[in-house]
């Protein structure tokens, strides 16, 4: 695959679409990528390895751009084993190679890699810190919990190329042409979303680089309007939402929590609400659900009760939101239950955990299945929320 960069920056990555579960938990029907570069100048970088998976392609890739000539460098930003499992093979055939990275990575990487001796080989840069390949000025920065703690990212200063690591990353094969918010948007929630403070940090130190292009470690190259893509960064790492509307989430047996979800999801547009989405718990993706809780201004959440708690689905969706920072949201509670409601209670104690999130009152409960009596308190509730 022929990817234009720059003269002197060539695209040597790999699309993987065999893979069926991204970090063994997120559902990726169109593959992901795993991106690597070369920078050829006086002395040639590699920027980043691939997984393990596909490091036979990677460094044939690498072999063809290297033409004969022989690395100096290669620059590990990040040691998650999607992007530094083949860091063993690359010192296996360069062995007089250097290994730049943070400090905190060359300790990690005897740990990923026990055969290997990494004691000669290794420069640990830190914040500003510069490396001359010849026309190529390479600037590391730290960026630490974006989204481990020894990450970095590299400016090139002839080319004007950030290198952007996890950032800017998505979901998604090269090879598979589709629009880029919607998979980086649910690769940011649930992959970085826990790390705003630390995303932003970053951003601001972005912000001082006259940046041309962002080279990020998954998805594709961004050159053309970089502040579409930095502003929706800056939105989600604010815990901002994108857009002004209502997720409905609901988690049920037998159905008739299902209908009262769809039934307040009916009485909200009616009401005026922007946008509406419905989410099925038990059968859609949780990580798009766990995308689009972010994604809106507000949330519905109605479960069913079950074993004196809340519908196991139910549970594992508001632990999603609990463990990526989900904040600054109003939120309305259905429950559901046939003889001792319960579901209510353990959402609502699950919510208050979760910083400046207000539970909008009244709670509406249904005795297992949603009656005309019912639909007043669920048109009290949706003007509650939408207030």
């Amino acid at each position: 695959m022929k990817i234009e960069i720059s003269d002197k920056i060539r695209y040597i990555g790999v699309d993987d679409i065999d893979i069926d579960l991204f970090e063994s938990q997120y559902v990726v029907p169109n593959g992901v990528s795993y991106n690597s570069y070369v920078i050829l100048d006086e002395k040639i970088a590699i920027m980043d390895s691939v997984d393990y998976r596909k490091h036979e392609e990677w460094l044939h890739n690498l072999d063809v751009v290297l033409a004969g000539r022989t690395p100096d460098y290669l620059i590990v930003q990040h040691m998650e084993p999607d992007h530094a499992g083949s860091i063993a093979k690359t010192l296996a055939q360069y062995p007089d190679i250097k290994i730049v990275a943070t400090a905190r990575a060359i300790q990690m990487m005897p740990q990923f890699f026990e055969e290997a001796d990494f004691s000669n080989n290794t420069i640990a840069v830190k914040e500003g810190d510069t490396l001359d390949l010849g026309t190529h000025t390479l600037q590391f920065f730290t960026a630490a919990m974006v989204h481990w703690p020894e990450v970095m990212v590299t400016y090139d200063h002839a080319d004007k190329v950030l290198f952007s690591a996890d950032g800017f990353g998505k979901f998604g094969a090269l090879s598979h042409d589709e629009e880029w918010a919607c998979e980086a948007r649910r690769y940011y929630f649930n992959i970085c979303g826990k790390y705003g403070g630390p995303v932003q940090a970053l951003l601001k130190k972005a912000a001082t680089l006259d940046i041309a292009c962002i080279c990020p470690l998954h998805g594709p190259i961004l050159k053309e309007n970089l502040g579409y893509y930095i502003g929706l960064y800056d939105t989600w790492s604010k815990y901002e939402a994108e857009t002004e509307g209502v997720l409905v989430a609901y988690a049920s047996i037998h159905g008739g929590t299902a209908v009262a979800a769809e039934k307040i999801a009916e009485i909200l547009r009616a009401k005026g609400a922007p946008k509406v989405t419905v989410t099925d718990l038990s059968r859609d993706d949780m990580a798009e659900a766990v995308e689009d809780a972010f994604r809106m201004s507000k949330l519905v959440v109605a479960a069913a009760s079950y074993d004196a708690g809340v519908f196991p689905p139910m549970h594992d969706f508001l632990h999603h939101l609990q463990i990526k920072a989900y904040q600054n949201r109003r939120v309305a509670i259905i429950e559901n239950g046939s003889w001792a409601p319960s579901a209510g209670k353990v959402m609502k104690g699950m919510l208050s955990e979760m910083k400046n999130v207000e539970v909008v009152e009244p709670m509406v409960t249904i005795l297992s299945r949603m009656k005309k009596a019912d639909i007043p308190a669920l048109e009290a509730l949706a003007e509650a929320l939408l207030a």
